[in-house]
């Protein structure tokens, strides 16, 4: 049962609806926005002065130069809908050393299981050069510190940690079962769920970023997908950890974690859900959370079932939604291109 929610909960991949409107920027910021007609976008990373994505709707890898061009690059991964419907493929991309490393989602329905499923990948221009693992269930993303990767085990609900050559394996933390009370539901199903009954889900954790020595993960919260119910948790990257410390709560389903060159977290939000209608368009929200003093502000609004976030060197920031949108945010009158 553990495995089939974390199924339902990260199957994020799901072709988005299109937003009824586009995306607003906090006073002081513009926004722009790319398209790819037919893409399910990904995956963020910077390789260079290009811009790289991952693309679930061809398994494929692409580069976007400060042209706007986007261009497909390495071997066809594997690609499709998963048991639930949902599209799966490479979720995660990062520059390592002369290649790259993804983060390669479920094995899709009705394929036979390739060695390339659930896996941590090696790739170059061309082909997949190297597995590292591909003993994960759903690894949805990672973070590289030097030679080390921590991977979010999505369907584990799971931190796990090894070197890039996928030798010491070990679970570094296995996150616990949330919980809500009844009355947090009663939006989804008045008659269904009990006042003051507590209900539990997984905690699914979607995003991982290393910062100061820890490890800040976002935490999706699993089906219904309660409005509030996300939350940043954090870890000491070394060692073993006994209990994650809560960074930041009452968020709608958090599904990435960054920080940005001045230190400021950046948390994606990818929306609210509802039963009948499923991920509301245009519900999904970028925020920037001061560690220290606690502020919060929403820095683009009216985003639809966005997926990834990126700062990028000029001090804009770039997310990734499935509906084959790239959304550039940066301070109003900046004239600096990006990729």
């Amino acid at each position: 049962m553990r495995a089939h929610t974390g199924l339902i909960a990260l199957s994020l991949m799901a072709i988005a609806t299109r937003g009824l409107a586009e995306p607003k920027a906090a006073p002081g910021y513009e926004v722009e926005i790319a398209r790819k007609p037919g893409a399910i976008f990904a995956g963020l990373a910077r390789d260079g002065d290009a811009l790289l994505v991952t693309d679930i709707a061809d398994g494929r890898l692409y580069r976007r130069t400060p042209n706007g061009r986007f261009t497909a690059f390495g071997p066809v991964l594997p690609h499709g809908t998963d048991v639930m419907g949902d599209p799966t493929g490479p979720y995660r991309v990062e520059r390592h050393g002369s290649g790259y490393l993804v983060a390669q989602g479920w094995t899709p329905a009705g394929h036979d299981e390739d060695p390339n499923d659930h896996a941590m990948l090696e790739v170059d221009e061309g082909a997949v050069t190297r597995v590292v693992s591909n003993d994960f269930w759903n690894p949805y993303d990672f973070a590289l510190s030097g030679d080390t990767l921590y991977v979010v085990d999505a369907a584990r609900n799971s931190v796990e940690r090894l070197l890039a050559d996928g030798s010491g394996r070990k679970q570094l933390f296995a996150f616990a079962r949330l919980s809500t009370s009844g009355q947090a539901l009663t939006a989804l199903s008045p008659t269904e769920f009990g006042d003051r009954q507590k209900y539990e889900f997984d905690a699914v954790p979607t995003g991982v970023a290393a910062h100061g020595g820890r490890l800040y993960v976002s935490l999706f919260g699993g089906f219904p997908f309660v409005a509030g119910s996300g939350r940043i948790v954090s870890l000491p990257q070394a060692g073993q950890a006994a209990s994650a410390r809560i960074e930041a709560a009452g968020l709608n389903a958090p599904v990435d974690v960054v920080f940005d060159a001045k230190g400021e977290m950046l948390v994606l939000e990818h929306g609210t859900f509802d039963q009948s209608g499923g991920w509301a368009s245009d519900s999904g929200r970028l925020l920037g959370l001061n560690l220290v003093s606690g502020k919060r502000q929403v820095l683009l609004d009216g985003l639809t079932r966005p997926v990834d976030v990126l700062p990028l060197d000029n001090g804009a920031i770039v997310v990734s939604q499935l509906d084959g949108k790239l959304v550039f945010l940066e301070q109003a009158g900046t004239t600096q291109p990006h990729p």
